[in-house]
């Protein structure tokens, strides 16, 4: 997993980079919140950044708030890293869009179990984002399915899903919300005085 770290403090970035590329990880480090929204905002942007509360260019706050007007079903894990305490911040912070919050100086326990739970979360996020996209492939597959009907080229009967012949106005009225009022079109109507005079002269001459 890629993780970027947005810190303006070097001394603070550089330990908590050291820390995750000994476990591993390969890291993205930055000093600013202005570097850190242009990471962010690539395609190939990491799946998690912990992010320094207060630095130049956007603050961490900020940065979650931009972040999660993205439209995108794979947003990236964010986390807090401040000096700030107490309820108000939390809420703060999380009220911003970050998922976690981490204080300053970070212990290395629970930095490693909050990475824990959001390598869980991503995993959900992630079998969430596959499902969304296999289910608008369904949709858009149904979609296509139901405007291919077989329909008789001589009565305009519509075959349905049970293999039987329905008029139309049948299928549509069973498969949509669509109602109908009948009438009789010009050329309809034409057509059909023209075979009742011809009827009543059969009955004429017979």
């Amino acid at each position: 997993m890629r993780i970027l770290v947005a810190d303006d403090e070097a001394v603070s970035r550089f330990a908590l980079e050291d820390t995750l590329a000994e476990w591993g990880y390969e890291v993205v480090g930055v000093d600013d919140g202005a570097a850190a929204w242009e990471v962010l905002q690539r395609a190939d942007a990491p799946e998690l950044a912990i992010l320094d509360w207060e630095m130049p260019g956007f603050s961490g706050p900020e940065l979650c708030r931009k972040v999660r007007e993205l439209s995108s079903v794979r947003s990236p894990y964010l986390m807090l890293l401040t000096h700030r305490s107490g309820i108000s911040n939390i809420v703060a912070g999380l009220k911003s869009g970050a998922n976690d919050y981490l204080s300053k100086p970070f212990q290395e326990e629970e930095l490693a179990a909050r990475l824990d739970i959001a390598a869980k979360m991503m995993e959900l996020q992630q079998r969430l984002a596959v499902r969304v996209e296999e289910l608008e492939r369904e949709r858009a597959q149904v979609k296509t399915l139901r405007g291919l009907l077989p329909i008789c080229g001589w009565c305009k009967k519509i075959r349905s899903d049970e293999d039987y012949w329905q008029r139309l106005e049948d299928y549509l009225g069973a498969h949509t919300e669509v109602s109908f009022t009948h009438s009789m079109c010009p050329a309809c109507f034409e057509r059909e005085m023209q075979s009742g005079q011809q009827i009543l002269q059969k009955r004429k001459e017979s």
